[in-house]
């Protein structure tokens, strides 16, 4: 069987890529964008970085701000009525997973018109276009949501986040800019840095992972693992080396899949309104004690690259134990909790579990699980 690799088409990093938006747009002669960002990224002046760019160009577009943390049904809807009504030909998604996300699902629709029930876009959906084009400008060091061809979208209904994976969603361009991540808050450049360290991690023990993946893992691993501290204390390089850190993870797992960290975060987004980030942070070394048995000689890979030194004298119990030792510390040190003691009701895990074990991402998962099992998993960090 083939092995299949995508990546977007262009992309732009360092200090002051944004600049490059204008003649992107004019190149590729777009007429109006429908820019997709928070209301905290508007607020706090994050998002006139760009539309400064645009002004400053003569360039057309509109704002679209109802997007919120773990975006959902309805936030898609209003999207793609305001990408209609401003009669946009392009957008551009400022932000974190949650922007991206969402334009992602409203590009999708709009050249997809029969998938206009959100709903239908679950799993890999078998879209025949490719979605408006999108200019992608990540404000956060952690989804990579940028290069991706995934996006989650929360269903509050049925309180469950549904996991969309779709070759023809994927941005026509990215913008990492480091500039555009400088007023993250600690917390906040803490938990979407470990959701970076996570993607590079279970997508270098995933089920699919191959050689090629395992280059882009390997080193986003060893960037990650050398700079979130410093990108957490809000030195410039730190966060220059998070920005193409979190980037190449997004290069690997988006095409080689993830695990149950991954499947177990999703319902306390959805259920809790959990940030992913953490999530992810607090789970990520249990789930690595549950898959070692499962992953050969990887752990001695990830230990090295965590800079942990002396490995290839450790036995394999030995090595196994100093890579998670080596995330729980990265993750003590950023200030991550310990637990999800103050997140996870036990009356819930029944439903977490299941709703885990149902998600795209379980499949992934280097050793095979269950229902019951992924319930011990959580009953085990509250």
């Amino acid at each position: 069987m083939a092995n299949r690799f995508i990546l977007n088409e262009t992309s732009y990093h360092g200090s002051g890529a944004i600049s490059a938006i204008a003649d992107e747009a004019k190149g590729r002669g777009f007429k109006k964008a429908l820019v997709c960002s928070d209301p905290d990224l508007i607020k706090f002046g994050v998002t006139k970085k760009v539309t400064d760019v645009l002004d400053n160009a003569g360039l057309a577009y509109e704002i679209f701000s109802e997007i919120k943390p773990n975006p959902s049904i309805e936030n898609v809807q209003a999207g793609v009525a305001a990408f209609k009504a401003a009669g946009a030909d392009y957008l551009i998604a400022i932000g974190g997973g949650s922007s991206m996300d969402t334009a992602k699902a409203v590009g999708i629709i709009i050249n997809n018109p029969e998938f206009a029930d959100v709903r239908s876009l679950e799993g890999v959906a078998d879209t025949k276009n490719k979605c408006v084009p999108i200019l992608a400008v990540p404000t956060t060091a952690g989804t990579a949501a940028e290069v991706t061809i995934n996006y989650v979208i929360t269903d509050v209904q049925k309180n469950r986040k549904m996991v969309c994976v779709d070759p023809h969603d994927i941005p026509v361009v990215a913008f990492v800019d480091p500039d555009m991540m400088s007023s993250m808050p600690k917390g906040l450049t803490a938990a979407t840095g470990m959701d970076a360290l996570t993607h590079a991690i279970e997508g270098y023990i995933t089920a699919g992972a191959w050689e090629l993946s395992d280059m882009f893992h390997l080193k986003a691993i060893e960037i990650i693992g050398r700079s979130l501290r410093n990108a957490v204390a809000n030195i410039p390089e730190g966060r220059t080396d998070m920005a193409l850190g979190q980037y190449i993870a997004g290069m690997g797992f988006s095409n080689v899949g993830l695990g149950i960290v991954h499947s177990m975060a999703h319902p306390l987004g959805a259920l809790y309104d959990t940030p992913h980030g953490i999530a992810n942070a607090i789970i990520l070394p249990t789930v690595m004690e549950y898959n070692a048995p499962a992953t050969g000689e990887k752990y001695r890979e990830i230990a090295r690259a965590m800079g942990v030194k002396g490995v290839d004298d450790m036995s394999q119990e030995e090595y196994r134990k100093a890579a998670i030792d080596a995330v729980k510390q990265l993750a003590k040190d950023v200030g991550i909790p310990e637990d999800l003691k103050d997140i996870v009701k036990a009356e819930d895990i029944p439903f977490l579990s299941q709703s885990a074990y149902d998600d795209a991402c379980r499949p992934g998962n280097p050793r095979e699980t269950s229902v019951e099992e992924i319930a011990e998993l959580y009953r085990s960090l509250i």
